[in-house]
């Protein structure tokens, strides 16, 4: 199989991941609306997890309230960043890692930047009553599950001449 068409097929397969990601998330997030809105909570484990529907107008923590243009403007950035290291990223097996993430870190970042640009605010629902963590959806776990791999990725498996694929490419002559 030549390089482009595999370049083709990895650009694919990122699409339809992230397609059916952000569907999975924007179901949950329905199904939160219509089941959980104005609704007692949904006590799933006893002091230890519940469904709590909550309209998050703020980013983690409830931190700038009402600041929707801030969180979309810098989520469009992010998916800029996010589409140029998706491209340039080998798509080789040792690599496949951090073309996961970005797919899986995308579809968390657009989860959020639909119901933001669609509601202005963002339906959470999963709620850790046994250590009081903040409200959070589907989008969130994406988001910081692939966070939290790519730190691992990035200390323990990948060295720094494994990203010698970000550096410029000098033109020819100079």
């Amino acid at each position: 199989m030549t390089e482009k068409k595999h370049g083709v097929i990895y650009w694919i397969a990122g699409l339809v991941s992230v397609c059916i990601l952000i569907g999975l998330d924007q179901w949950t997030k329905y199904l939160a609306v219509t089941h959980l809105s104005g609704q007692e909570d949904i006590v799933l484990i006893p002091n230890i997890l519940q469904l709590h529907y909550l309209e998050n107008r703020g980013a983690a923590f409830g931190v700038l309230q009402n600041q929707q243009w801030i969180f979309i403007i810098l989520c469009l950035l992010f998916l800029v960043f996010a589409g140029y290291a998706y491209t340039v990223i080998p798509k080789t097996r040792h690599y496949f890692p951090l073309n996961f993430i970005t797919v899986v870190l995308v579809a968390g970042a657009f989860g959020n930047l639909i119901d933001r640009i669609r509601l202005k605010y963002v339906v959470d629902f999963v709620y850790i009553s046994a250590i009081d963590f903040p409200v959070f959806n589907v989008a969130d776990i994406y988001v910081t599950v692939s966070a939290v791999l790519l730190f691992v990725y990035l200390i323990f498996f990948y060295r720094e001449e494994d990203f010698t694929f970000l550096a410029l490419k000098k033109k020819k002559g100079q």
